[in-house]
């Protein structure tokens, strides 16, 4: 039933690894149990003979706007891990978000009966007063920035976890990303672009101020996305790296220097100076750009873990008729009723 090892895609065999990802939904018997929150009762994965007691930490937000993608994200790290009871999901929830935190841990008992985690709510005030506007309103959402507070929020003995955006499926073990060394005391590690125009990230403004641009001064910065991070939080709680973040949104209160949201701080304090994790564990950008969110393929290479950032989201997508190719890699973990009308 498990998938293990990555799977190199390109957009020329779309449909044949669809039709692969889909094989074990109908050629093991598995079957979907109707529940009464939206969603479909996951199949119940557990651990084999051979696997150990270590516990794999994983970080991700949950809301309402974002649920659907959280589910499949949560059930495509339980379908693709060799030892899915080791798992322990930290689930960071807004404090004002429409679905209460009952009623998501509701959902969460429903659709995964035997998932082990924890919900946390994350209190907006803390960040509130630091967001200045984004380039998309989504981006200004209080809970993209808990990521900065996660030495606050896990508990002081969680001391290594991997932070995952809601628009991500893995399509291999985890176990291997949490495997990952991180070297020369670094804190934390990430898939690194260093082809992208790293200039714009930030403003005129900054790069043409001396002591700002100074920063990067002695690294070679290169671009890295948030939404996949192997963080080291002993090293994060004690080089008061939340504090580090920010100074910068203060700093760009007061005198714009970049357009994003939450991403730059971290670029300003981390980039030049992360793990490299390979890029199979992050293929990013298929949600399109921050305006239009178009359609967009594979990267070259191995996949290990598909992320939607960008505008357009594959559930919306789906749901409006005109999903984009990649969008139907998502779909064998989506959980929503929707996606499986026989249990309605």
């Amino acid at each position: 039933m498990k998938m293990m090892g990555g799977n190199r895609f390109s957009n020329g065999n779309v449909i044949a690894v669809i039709l692969f990802l889909s094989l074990p939904l109908l050629g093991y018997g598995i079957r979907y149990f109707p529940t009464n929150n939206g969603f479909t009762e996951a199949p119940d994965y557990r651990n084999g003979v051979e696997c150990s007691n270590t516990t794999i930490h994983v970080a991700m937000t949950l809301d309402s706007e974002y649920l659907r993608g959280s589910i499949a994200a949560l059930h495509s790290l339980l379908r693709h891990a060799s030892c899915p009871q080791n798992l322990f999901f930290h689930l960071i929830t807004a404090e004002f978000d429409p679905s209460t935190p009952r009623g998501l841990t509701r959902i969460l008992h429903k659709t995964f009966p035997s998932l082990t985690f924890k919900l946390y709510i994350f209190r907006e005030d803390s960040v509130i007063n630091l967001i200045s506007s984004s380039i998309r309103v989504a981006l200004e959402n209080p809970l993209n920035y808990a990521r900065n507070y996660l030495g606050e929020i896990l508990d002081p003995g969680v001391e290594r976890v991997i932070y995952l955006d809601s628009d991500v499926v893995l399509v291999d073990d985890i176990e291997k990303l949490w495997s990952i060394t991180l070297h020369n005391n670094r804190v934390i590690g990430a898939p690194e672009y260093c082809h992208a125009n790293f200039t714009k990230y930030f403003t005129q403004s900054f790069w043409s101020d001396p002591v700002l641009s100074r920063v990067f001064s002695s690294k070679t910065p290169c671009y890295f996305n948030t939404g996949v991070m192997v963080m080291d939080m002993v090293k994060w709680r004690g080089g008061k790296y939340r504090r580090r973040i920010e100074n910068w949104m203060e700093l760009q209160r007061k005198k714009r220097i970049y357009e994003l949201g939450s991403l730059p701080p971290f670029l300003l304090v981390f980039a030049g100076n992360i793990e490299p994790i390979d890029h199979r564990w992050n293929q990013h950008g298929l949600g399109g750009d921050n305006v239009k969110g178009s359609c967009r393929g594979l990267h070259a290479g191995p996949v290990s873990l598909l992320h939607w950032s960008g505008k357009g989201k594959p559930w919306v997508r789906l749901d409006e008729g005109r999903p984009c190719p990649l969008d139907y890699l998502w779909q064998p973990y989506d959980l929503h009723r929707r996606n499986h009308p026989l249990d309605s």
